[in-house]
């Protein structure tokens, strides 16, 4: 299932690197995870528990590059499942 566009379009921004950002998204809660570079290479979909764990689903970002530069050539996200 592919994200929503709008979702897809937020999590193209640039963001700290190496960092963890809470969120909300159309009334889910959302987490995703930065690399180096401060691109979100994982999110967590889904209801917040109250340990501030999120139950719901867990997708993985593939980033291809320009050979040589930092741009993004292509990316998208793949659903790796759910989680409790």
């Amino acid at each position: 299932m592919p994200l929503h566009p709008d979702l897809d379009k937020k999590l193209s921004k640039k963001y700290e690197p190496k960092t963890r950002v809470d969120d909300v998204f159309k009334g889910y809660d959302i987490t995703f995870l930065t690399n180096e570079h401060g691109e979100p290479v994982i999110l967590f979909f889904g209801r917040r528990r109250p340990d501030g764990a999120i139950a719901g689903e867990r997708y993985t970002r593939t980033i291809k590059r320009v050979p040589d530069t930092l741009e993004v050539k292509h990316s998208h996200w793949d659903l790796q499942g759910k989680i409790r």
